[in-house]
């Protein structure tokens, strides 16, 4: 396992994964193709030089043929390297070294270079390193043995004649292998941050997902705990003297009760799921507004709601103007019941204004109002679009929440005033 530190948090990419993800990129079909074009070429290249070394050699219509198989079989090496990049380079890399030592091959490992290339940009760091040295060690040791076997032998020299131009194709050997070792790394080096940052995109999607979803939950729990709380006391109070509205009151918390278990249910669903689709959560946006008004009412808040203007909103801006007066009728609801409370929704061309007043007593929510979960949530709703945010008591008694969401802006960091 390799991990990597992005951000604030810690990425890891599972190698053998990511190594079978690398060989899945390198079988893609236009790949092949150049492969195959690439074989073609080198087979031509070295045929032609084969014939133009051994032209003059009495041992021409022996060492020719087998001169043009040799260089047949690093041209298949080369067309499948991508197919199995280990076992090309190991292949490609015997071949050259024997024939190179034979005198049967004047190319500086070109084969086991091209071959090198996939399996650097598949196999890990240290395996990696090793094909190279393994590559470099082994074409180093075929040139020389190439050289020295006519100066013991006595047999006529064709390549390399001397030691500066064994000197020289080690050199171009080495900057061959290196090159191709070096263009593999980069390329997986470039693909694994890629991998690293898809996977961080992935994760941090994951949890914006979840976050909205316990938001989701906040908002739903706080809500219909509220309304029941609510209705219990007034049921207990009255259990005994009216039995005929506390059974109202009875009705209302099981309509609400079950109401609230259900969205939980499908929300812990989604949750369970680890991943959600579009639409999936279904989410609530103005046309519900005037059943949460209903809810309201039941608890004693008789709520005027207007709202004016083009609903055509975006699903998740509709979504946070219903969960912005959600908070706060409930907090009207807790707070400051029974009461009179005025929601307002003003939707312009520019922006959606969102009050609700209630007439309760002067200071009532006053003390929550800072650090309850219910503001807080709203100002990081209203932040996401940039918007303007104010809760406060009111001189004349009872509470105003009041938002402005931007429309032609998106996640921002928002104003607020307390």
């Amino acid at each position: 396992m390799r991990s990597a530190t992005w951000g604030d948090s810690v990425c890891s990419v599972d190698e053998p994964g990511f190594a079978a993800l690398q060989a899945g990129r390198l079988r893609r079909a236009h790949l092949r193709v150049l492969d195959a074009v690439a074989a073609v070429v080198l087979v031509a290249v070295d045929v032609a030089v084969a014939g133009n070394m051994l032209m003059d050699d009495p041992r021409f219509e022996l060492l020719f043929p087998v001169s043009c198989l040799v260089a047949v079989v690093l041209g298949v090496v080369v067309a499948v390297r991508r197919l199995a990049p280990r076992r090309a380079y190991r292949i490609a890399l015997v071949v050259s070294a024997v024939a190179a030592a034979c005198g049967l091959l004047w190319d500086p490992f070109a084969a086991a270079a091209l071959s090198l290339y996939p399996a650097a940009a598949v196999l890990p760091a240290r395996r990696s390193a090793r094909a190279l040295w393994a590559c470099v060690i082994t074409a180093t040791a075929a040139v020389w043995i190439a050289w020295a076997v006519p100066l013991v032998t006595g047999l006529p020299a064709r390549h390399p004649s001397g030691a500066l131009p064994a000197a020289l194709w080690t050199a171009a050997a080495w900057l061959l292998l290196g090159g191709a070792w070096l263009a593999g790394r980069l390329v997986r080096d470039r693909r694994w941050d890629a991998a690293r940052l898809e996977e961080q995109r992935a994760r941090r999607i994951v949890a914006d997902e979840r976050l909205r979803i316990a938001r989701e939950l906040h908002d739903v729990v706080t809500h219909g705990m509220g309304l029941i709380a609510v209705k219990a006391g007034i049921a207990n109070h009255i259990a005994e003297a009216r039995p005929g509205e506390a059974r109202d009151a009875l009705r209302v918390i099981e309509a609400t009760s079950r109401g609230a278990l259900t969205e939980m249910r499908r929300l812990l669903g989604v949750l369970r799921q680890g991943s959600e689709q579009d639409g999936e959560l279904n989410a609530p946006g103005l046309s519900g507004l005037a059943e949460l008004a209903e809810h309201a009412a039941g608890a004693g808040v008789r709520v005027e709601l207007t709202v004016t203007g083009d609903h055509d909103l975006p699903e998740a801006l509709q979504l946070t103007v219903y969960r912005i007066v959600q908070e706060a009728l409930t907090n009207v609801v807790k707070h400051a019941a029974p009461t009179r409370c005025r929601a307002t929704i003003d939707v312009t061309p520019s922006q959606v204004g969102i009050q609700v007043t209630d007439d309760g007593r002067a200071g009532g929510q006053a003390a929550t109002g800072l650090g309850g979960h219910g503001l807080i949530g709203m100002r990081e709703r209203v932040a996401m679009y940039g918007g303007r945010f104010t809760a406060r008591s009111r001189p004349e008694g009872g509470f105003t929440v009041s938002a402005t969401l931007p429309l032609a802006t998106g996640p921002a960091s928002g104003r607020e005033d307390i």
